[in-house]
């Protein structure tokens, strides 16, 4: 089964079976190749395995000149000097134009894969876990450079990720997914300092702490219970299997993502039963799926 995410989806890679694709007030789902060719100028992307995504028998040169060639964009005779800007743009040595993709290093092959995605000047740029597969100190170089590049070119990031701290640091706004649905989303401030979902809450609580006196005072979130199948999600809200705040309306029906409490506007919430200011999520109290399995296990034993 090939795999297939949001970041693919919104650049089109792959076809959607459901929902749509508006970029620019223009809904891009059901477009042709032909249609997209100069949408694609807008929307760009950064893959996330740096080793996986340049061909290994194609020159670096070649590799981030493909989309000036694809698209026809410049004189050829000019096209070496534009790539080699583009790698020294994003750190790389332009000297290293010929050379092939294993004499790099993973936080140099993702900058290979910067430039090729900026070559066109897009308006977006989709970063699908672009510094997942590197190391700590490299993901900080990766991570600052494509923040300068943002301010530089004017680009708007839509960056994916399951490592919260670097959410944090290149975002405006943020949203939340469970299972393929989006259970919280807003701006960054209001979602770190105020979650309401239990499940935003508790992917906080799993964050590192730089003090250790007040990493030994606070507890992560332990959840319980197997995560759902995504080809076949539960009922009502996905999340209630894991839940400990999940009652029955959470089995029934599935919430609207919209302000909850007294939230601003652009803070919306997928919950029957949000968090209120100052309000724990206890992770000791069984979940539904938890205290069904229960019932059932005493159910066994009385009729024994």
């Amino acid at each position: 089964m090939r795999k297939v995410n949001v970041g693919s989806c919104l650049t089109r890679l792959h076809d959607l079976s459901a929902g749509s694709v508006v970029f620019d007030g223009r809904d891009i789902t059901t477009l042709s190749r032909r249609q997209l060719r100069p949408v694609r100028r807008d929307i760009q992307m950064i893959f996330q395995d740096p080793y996986g995504s340049l061909n290994p028998r194609r020159r670096v040169g070649s590799i981030i000149g493909d989309p000036f060639a694809i698209h026809r964009s410049g004189a050829r005779s000019t096209r070496k000097a534009q790539v080699q800007e583009l790698m020294e743009r994003v750190g790389l040595n332009p000297e290293h134009y010929n050379r092939f993709p294993a004499e790099f290093s993973g936080g140099q092959r993702q900058r290979i894969g910067v430039a090729r995605a900026l070559a066109l000047n897009p308006r977006v740029l989709v970063c699908d876990e672009p510094v997942s597969a590197l190391d700590v100190s490299i993901q900080a170089q990766i991570i600052n450079l494509l923040v300068d590049l943002q301010a530089e070119f004017g680009l708007t990031l839509v960056f994916i990720s399951h490592d919260l701290s670097v959410i944090r640091h290149v975002s405006d706004r943020v949203a939340v997914m469970y299972l393929g649905r989006i259970v919280e989303t807003g701006r960054v401030q209001q979602l770190y300092e105020l979650p309401r979902h239990p499940y935003t809450r508790a992917l906080l609580s799993a964050l590192p702490v730089a003090d250790p006196d007040l990493a030994d005072s606070q507890s992560g979130i332990v959840l319980t219970g197997d995560v759902p199948s995504p080809v076949f999600p539960p009922s009502g809200c996905r999340f209630h299997t894991r839940c400990p705040r999940a009652e029955q309306d959470c089995v029934q029906s599935e919430p609207v993502l919209a302000p909850v409490l007294d939230d601003l506007p652009d803070h919306e919430t997928a919950c029957h039963h949000p968090l209120a200011v100052g309000e724990l999520l206890s992770d000791s109290q069984p979940s539904i799926a938890d205290t069904q399995i229960q019932n059932r296990t005493d159910s066994g034993r009385k009729s024994r």
